[in-house]
């Protein structure tokens, strides 16, 4: 999923720099969302692994 991530911020960094600007925006929140869902999976597969291991 962090794959995704860079490769959506990436395409907005490009498309920013070649004055696209609504493509770049678009990019950049489709990678924001993408990032928070990762931080999120992350946590919960701690959060899960923890309780695995003290059983």
């Amino acid at each position: 999923m962090i794959r995704w991530v860079i490769t959506f911020l990436i395409i907005a960094l490009i498309a920013a720099v070649f004055g696209f600007g609504g493509i770049a925006a678009g990019a950049a929140s489709i990678a924001k969302i993408l990032f928070f869902i990762f931080i999120v999976l992350f946590v919960i597969s701690l959060i899960f692994g923890a309780v695995r291991g003290f059983k």
